[in-house]
């Protein structure tokens, strides 16, 4: 038996666990993967690991999974956060999917001065960070936080979390990430910039780090991944 699909379930996993599905899942599992009973698919609810599942019960009103065996550890992402001003919705989209890829932990929207985008739905973004998780054979989903408004997130800014600020400001300048390993976070502005104020209290904040990502300015949602990486490749577990 070999997994088809995977998906990830809000259910406790274990060995010969039964596990329900939700309608969009059967519908998912049986109307476009044309599973049956005895196929598998891979599950994980990100503390478990993966598992190796077999479809039961293939009605698509009460579907029933059992599982079977673990197939890979829980391996969880670096403490890290990815603080984003929301742009277009499919752009927005992008950040988030590729934010979940990448192995960030949580995903905060900021609201910023010159921040221009509609409505953030939160469960509709925590469904692409689902996606992408499924899609990329991670085992962790990353949290979508509610919006919040630059002046309250620094406000309340951890003591003990570090901040990859990234300054357009800074653009051509040889300014890379320091700083050491633990949590941290990176934050990306909206199209048009920081506001001088918010740039001014972002210089102030003790545990922030300026950078500068290349000699070009780059578009929210590139940004968004190229700090990704370099953090990644500085700090997390890419080295």
């Amino acid at each position: 038996m070999k997994a088809k699909t995977r998906l990830h379930v809000d259910q406790p996993l274990g060995p010969e666990q039964t596990v329900a599905l939700s309608r969009e899942q059967a519908h998912y599992l049986f109307a476009v993967m044309r599973l049956a009973v005895g196929d598998g698919v891979a599950l994980f609810n990100g503390e478990a690991g993966e598992w190796l599942a077999e479809v039961i019960v293939a009605n698509k009103r009460n579907p029933v999974l059992q599982c079977r065996e673990q197939t890979g550890p829980q391996v969880s992402p670096p403490d890290l956060w990815l603080c984003f001003a929301p742009i277009k919705k499919a752009r927005t989209d992008f950040i988030v999917e590729k934010a979940a890829e990448m192995g960030a932990r949580r995903i905060v929207p900021v609201l910023t001065e010159f921040t221009n985008a509609e409505r953030v739905r939160v469960d509709r973004l925590q469904a692409h960070a689902v996606e992408a998780a499924e899609q990329c054979g991670g085992t962790f989903v990353p949290q979508v936080a509610e919006p919040v408004k630059l002046a309250a997130l620094l406000d309340g800014w951890p003591e003990d979390r570090s901040l990859m600020f990234c300054n357009e400001a800074l653009v051509g300048e040889d300014r890379k990430l320091g700083g050491e390993a633990g949590p941290w976070a990176v934050l990306i502005g909206p199209e048009g910039g920081f506001s001088e104020s918010e740039r001014a209290r972002l210089i102030a904040l003790p545990q922030s780090h300026a950078v500068a990502l290349g000699p070009r300015i780059l578009r929210a949602d590139t940004a968004a991944v190229a700090a990704l990486t370099l953090w990644q490749t500085t700090h997390g577990d890419w080295q």
